[in-house]
């Protein structure tokens, strides 16, 4: 357990950033998995829906820290990608 005041502050600071972080990671991962189902039903329309809210959760995500720019950059080019064949 933290001995000085200084520590048990830093202690409170990062639980209340691990829930924060927690909540953000895991907005972005239900984003993500919608439109992975949308695709996977093959429904094209619903999937567009859902990347207008993923794509944003992503890259909020990677300005904040929870996952690397290239890595957000990465998962929305992939979805797009998975989206796009749906029209063809």
């Amino acid at each position: 357990m933290a001995n000085t005041s200084s520590a048990r502050k830093a202690a409170r600071k990062i639980a209340r950033r691990t829930e924060v972080n927690k909540a953000r990671r895991s907005r972005m991962r239900s984003a993500v998995r919608q439109v992975e189902e949308a695709v996977a039903a093959g429904d094209r329309s619903k999937a567009l829906e859902a990347m207008k809210t993923a794509e944003p959760q992503l890259m909020r995500a990677a300005q904040q820290g929870q996952i690397h720019r290239n890595s957000a950059s990465r998962k929305v080019a992939r979805l797009t990608k998975q989206i796009a064949k749906l029209g063809k």
